[in-house]
Formats: structure tokens, sequence, C-alpha cells
């Protein structure tokens, strides 16, 4: 798969059952998001989105409110233009 190629369908369906979270407001803002952009995501954006969901959930939800930014490994610019995109729900 090259960079610019969108997800398939399987891969789309993965990131939803990953995307399930233990809060409602992670779930609802997730959905949101894949909703929105889901037919658009390329592979990149699935590495970002998978980095963010591998946080726990309250970690997540600051992330997602704008209470924090990303720091350490997740402070990378994939993952912060994935971010903004997902606050802009």
């Amino acid at each position: 798969m090259r960079k610019d190629d969108g997800l398939g369908e399987v891969e789309r369906r993965r990131l939803r059952w990953r995307a399930r979270r233990g809060l409602l407001e992670n779930d609802i803002l997730i959905e949101r998001f894949l909703d929105r952009e889901g037919e658009q995501l390329d592979a990149e954006d699935a590495r970002a989105l998978a980095a963010l969901l591998a946080l726990p959930d309250n970690d997540l939800l600051d992330l997602l409110l704008a209470r924090k930014e990303p720091a350490g490994a997740l402070d990378d610019n994939r993952v912060r233009a994935l971010l903004a995109r997902m606050r802009a729900t």
C-alpha cells in the first residue's frame, strides 16, 4: 500500500473496533471523527490513530479535549495533525 492510498474496508472496520473505549466521551468523539473522515484515512493516519488508541482512556480524553498536548513518542507531526482533525469534530 502506498502512503497516499486510502485504507481498505477491513482496515477501517478494525480501526472502528479498536476505537471502542471504556469512556463514552471517547467513543463519541472518535466515532464522529471516523464517520466524518474514515473514508479518507491512509496508512499513516491509521498508525497515528493506533498510537493514540494505545493510550489509557483518561489520557486520550485529555488530548481529544485539548487539555494536554502530545508529548514524548506522540509528539509527532502526523499525530498532531490527526489530533487536530479529531478535535474539529
